[in-house]
């Protein structure tokens, strides 16, 4: 019989550090998630505490029947695979930290001898995920977005992950759009937002977007509209390089109506180049919101 195996899996955003376990069946084991907050004042200080906490609450929980067989970690980007070190936008305190190094570092420390570490592009990893587990399972090539505090992506084709060369393949967030800004700039959730605001709204976050536009405040709806229109061109035109048959869309702002997945595939298809790309179609994650912590994991488990 096979021992069952587990993973610590480590997931570094613009908002937050979350840490767990993870199970060789790609589900997480009770008691052993949770999250320190990271934000645009993270220092390298900060992030060693944080990192710290979480991965002594998760190995705590390592069950006495498993094989501990390392830890995978996934970071918001850009990133350097090969040195393990991060150069985030939304975190600039911190650009040049060691993540890898100090996951390693602390997991060594509770466990007391070397760990095992793997280390990748957070929309690396949740690609991983949605093609191991959810809802790109079966593609013959596929991308993986988030929408949330930022926009990224990875790509995996006939089943394997693409990293590229730095590890950096997906980070469609950063690609330029309408009046020289970035994807992000203009669909994440902050960004979303923040456009809101200059045209006169008065909330402050995508959760209140969300509330007034369900409400019927236009001004909150043309937000998500625009959102929404920006990632299907974004797409479109992924799609139209890579040759896509399935994109799948998760984070907090893909949520943020109940037609967001429709209105982003509407603009891909409308704007996509050729019958190859439009074909491509856009999903929901598979997922939900332990996708980045699975597909964190599925890097030293896969």
């Amino acid at each position: 019989m096979t021992e069952k195996q587990v993973a610590l899996a480590i997931d570094v955003g613009g908002t937050k550090l979350e840490g767990a376990l993870v199970t060789s069946e790609g589900t997480l084991v009770r008691g052993s998630r949770s999250r320190q907050a990271t934000g645009r004042e993270a220092t390298p200080a900060s992030m060693d505490a944080a990192i710290a906490a979480v991965v002594g609450h998760a190995l705590a929980a390592v069950p006495l029947d498993a094989a501990f067989v390392g830890a995978g970690v996934g970071s918001a980007g850009p990133v350097d695979r090969a040195t393990g070190t991060i150069i985030p936008v939304n975190m600039p305190a911190v650009r040049g930290y060691g993540l890898a190094d100090a996951v390693r570092s602390a997991a060594s420390v509770v466990l007391g001898h070397d760990v095992r570490t793997v280390f990748g592009h957070d929309g690396g990893a949740l690609a991983l995920a949605e093609a191991w587990l959810g809802a790109t399972r079966n593609a013959r090539a596929s991308l993986s977005i988030v929408v949330s505090t930022g926009v990224g992506g990875g790509f995996v084709i006939d089943g394997r992950y693409v990293p590229g060369a730095s590890g950096n393949a997906g980070h469609l967030g950063q690609m330029r759009r309408e009046g020289g800004l970035t994807l992000e700039e203009i669909a994440s959730g902050p960004a979303s937002a923040a456009w809101a605001q200059s045209q006169g709204w008065t909330g402050a976050t995508g959760e209140d977007l969300a509330r007034d536009a369900a409400a019927g405040d236009a001004t909150a709806r043309a937000a998500i509209e625009r959102s929404a229109r920006a990632v299907g061109e974004a797409l479109a035109d992924a799609a139209t390089l890579v040759d896509l048959d399935v994109i799948a869309i998760g984070g907090g702002f893909s949520r943020v109506s109940d037609d967001y997945i429709d209105l982003v595939q509407s603009a891909l298809t409308a704007s996509a180049a050729h019958d190859y790309s439009r074909a491509a179609r856009v999903v929901m994650s598979g997922l939900g919101d332990g996708g980045p912590l699975i597909g964190a994991a599925a890097l030293a488990l896969r």
